[in-house]
């Protein structure tokens, strides 16, 4: 489990480690990944999802302290608003893309081998803002529809070898990332309702999906933590 430190990467620690799970968390902060331990069957990996080698070492790790995981779940990722005019958002759209997209990959790639004996899963969040470009948050939707079409591929190539790959796509969810946000969050779950609004948004017209959101107040600008 990769953002695990935080967030809904530690709540599904949590929820899993109360089922009786046998965890590996990883994430960038150890302190928050000994915070979601407490009291779980867990093993820590402090690495960076940007970092294949960390991530390579981290797998590593996992496979020798507890053998092929029957599912991985990749939900770390970066949440920041950005404008393509500023020269100071250039390097926050690369973290972004790092982060969302290549974080799966470097996630995912030292396992793929070992499960192809046992199958299992390999799970990553998206997110309906992947759906349709956001105003001021073009790394975020941009990374997110890139994600949703890459674990697509993913599924294909995986599928006759037994490894299934699931992608999850929920609406605003309560985190620290998202209490930032200045504005309404309506969906602050993953209701069966998102899929019929995601549905709705894809098609859209351009004139409604305008007058709808050019004017909607965007994410907070900053640098990623």
């Amino acid at each position: 489990m990769t953002g695990a430190s935080s967030g809904l990467g530690a709540a599904l620690a949590r929820h899993y480690g109360a089922l009786g799970a046998q965890l590996g968390l990883a994430g960038r902060r150890l302190a928050g990944l000994q915070d979601t331990a407490a009291g779980l069957d867990a093993r820590l990996y402090q690495a960076d999802v940007r970092d294949i080698a960390a991530m390579q070492n981290a797998a590593a790790a996992f496979l020798n302290d507890i053998g092929v995981p029957d599912i991985v779940i990749a939900a770390a990722g970066i949440s920041i608003g950005t404008l393509t005019e500023e020269a100071a958002d250039a390097p926050v759209f690369r973290a972004v893309m790092d982060a969302n997209v290549l974080g799966l990959v470097h996630t995912f790639q030292p396992f793929i081998a070992a499960m192809q004996s046992n199958g299992g899963a390999l799970c990553a969040i998206s997110s309906v803002a992947g759906v349709r470009g956001l105003p001021g948050g073009g790394a975020y939707s941009a990374s997110k529809a890139a994600a949703t079409v890459y674990l697509e591929a993913l599924r294909l190539e995986l599928k006759a070898r037994g490894i299934a790959v699931v992608t999850v796509a929920p609406g605003y969810i309560d985190t620290p990332m998202t209490r930032v946000n200045p504005y309404a969050m309506p969906f602050n779950v993953i209701p069966w309702q998102m899929a019929w609004a995601a549905r709705a948004l894809k098609w859209l017209p351009n004139p409604v999906y305008d007058l709808i959101f050019e004017k909607a107040p965007r994410k907070p600008r900053g640098l990623p933590r």
